[in-house]
């Protein structure tokens, strides 16, 4: 025991980061030991299956229980979201005319993706109303928040305050559950970081190097820049030791585990760290993880834009600025797990008249830069759904 209340009292980022250390050096001097990786699996697979019952419960309790006074804060919040993503489609615009990149393009890649628009707002809706256990058990979270909302409403109507407290006992045990699986973390990191380094070594930076240097750096700026230049107007305060700790505890865990929906719980945790209110994080963090795709729409512009410079396709201003926000409608509809956002390549090059075969071609580069670009990505918009949320309460609290 006294072990035991050592380790979960010391820094959980030095434990991930001795983990991440430990994961590389493995992974360099030891590829063989194919059960390492496990770990990883094991983690990932424990977080997402705990996310659903996590965000339904939380949200529930949240709606039922609430006493108002949340609006404000939500219409910050959302605006905070779509306006950093299509922000991070813009900047991949203009990173992509300073700096275009052509692909070599072979394989076609084998899939299916979304042609236009119209079938990612479709499936949105169709997926809004799915079964809600359904939802639960495939980790819809568009169906889990919508069915959340109706119960917690109805909760709030016709429940006694005494299932109320039930509900949000339960929700506090689901919370208790979440703590447990996070204490392991560093040896879920330890697993996947040597998962990524046995299969694909130290190559994949010199094979597709320029463009991942285009894809992290429009990421990093939005990042760093444009997303606390966002934070500054809305509340007037330096955003960026707020962003470094959204980053250092949420960005590298959703680095290693390139899922905005098994970072919810960490996201949680860190929301409850800063003090925020539960009642609006436990419907704003896997809102996030639903719409807030920055990196997202990073990705589907200059990967979009890269194959028109391979074809030989001419994109002028107007076209680019309604690839912009072709791209973030899109990103906003990406699904929450690794590589949801290169399937929508395809729908995004339709748009510039280029076929699906030449399109999926690119969605193969992107798998075979994942390793990176995903991880990145992941880190980016995960952290983002913290540090908007933050913000979006600092807001409020202002006034």
């Amino acid at each position: 025991m006294n072990l035991l209340q050592k380790w979960t009292q010391s820094s959980l980022v030095l434990r991930i980061l001795i983990g991440l250390v430990a994961g590389v050096v493995l992974g360099l001097t030891l590829p063989g030991w194919t059960w390492i990786g496990i770990l990883g699996r094991i983690f990932v697979s424990a977080l997402k299956a705990i996310a659903p019952v996590l965000v339904s419960v939380l949200v529930m309790a949240s709606i039922a229980k609430a006493h108002g006074g949340l609006g404000p804060r939500f219409r910050t919040v959302i605006s905070l979201y779509l306006i950093s993503t299509l922000g991070a489609a813009l900047v991949a615009v203009v990173g992509s005319t300073l700096f275009p990149i052509t692909l070599r393009l072979q394989d076609v890649a084998e899939g299916s993706a979304p042609s236009a628009l119209a079938d990612v707002f479709s499936n949105l809706l169709t997926n809004m109303v799915t079964n809600p256990l359904m939802s639960i058990t495939q980790a819809n979270y568009i169906g889990i928040l919508f069915w959340a909302v109706m119960l917690g409403l109805a909760l709030k109507m016709v429940a006694s305050p005494q299932t109320i407290q039930v509900l949000s006992d339960l929700a506090e045990v689901v919370s208790l559950l979440v703590k447990w699986i996070i204490q392991f973390a560093p040896f879920g990191i330890l697993g996947l970081v040597f998962s990524a380094v046995s299969e694909s070594g130290l190559e994949i930076f010199t094979i597709y190097g320029k463009l991942i240097l285009l894809l992290v750096g429009c990421m990093l700026f939005n990042t760093l820049v444009l997303n606390p230049l966002w934070s500054f107007i809305a509340t007037g305060k330096n955003p960026y030791p707020l962003l470094w700790m959204c980053l250092k505890e949420s960005g590298l865990n959703a680095f290693f585990t390139r899922s905005s929906a098994a970072n919810i719980p960490i996201n949680m945790a860190l929301c409850k760290k800063l003090g925020l209110d539960q009642d609006f994080y436990s419907v704003s963090i896997p809102l996030g993880a639903t719409i807030n795709m920055n990196g997202a729409a990073v990705t589907i512009t200059v990967m979009t834009l890269a194959v028109a410079h391979t074809v030989g396709v001419q994109v002028g201003f107007v076209p680019a600025l309604l690839l912009s926000v072709i791209a973030t409608l899109g990103a906003c509809g990406a699904s929450g797990v690794a590589g949801g956002s290169l399937l929508l390549i395809p729908m995004a090059c339709s748009f510039l008249g280029i076929g699906n075969d030449i399109a999926m071609q690119a969605v193969a580069v992107g798998f075979i830069i994942g390793v990176v670009q995903d991880s990145v990505e992941t880190a980016l918009n995960s952290s983002a759904d913290a540090f908007f949320t933050a913000t979006a309460e600092f807001r409020d609290r202002r006034r």
